[in-house]
């Protein structure tokens, strides 16, 4: 069994964000028939994407919400995440931000 692992960040009912740790389970399925099977997630519904990126020198320390539910996949660089309840976390090189 594969799993893929990432970070959910999430606000709770006080509006309040949080970090989660997840894994989830990947199940073999034919993706792209005739090659061999691969581990694949269970597929999430998306009603756009775009790449966003910012300059080495581009801070975000004014506390602000995302305009909508994001992926971030780190391709270049490292960025930190501060949440409401002061937890930090750094997002490096291949790392995904839920």
């Amino acid at each position: 069994m594969q799993v893929a692992k990432y970070v959910r960040m999430y606000a709770d009912e006080d509006g309040e964000s949080h970090f989660e740790d997840i894994d989830t389970e990947l199940q073999p399925m034919d993706f792209a028939p005739p090659a061999a099977p691969l581990n694949v997630a269970p597929i999430s519904a998306a009603n756009q994407c775009l790449w966003v990126g910012g300059s080495p020198g581009w801070r975000g320390d004014i506390p602000h919400p995302v305009p909508n539910r994001s992926i971030f996949c780190t391709m270049a660089g490292t960025y930190e995440v501060t949440v409401s309840d002061g937890a930090v976390r750094s997002f490096p090189v291949g790392s995904v931000l839920l």
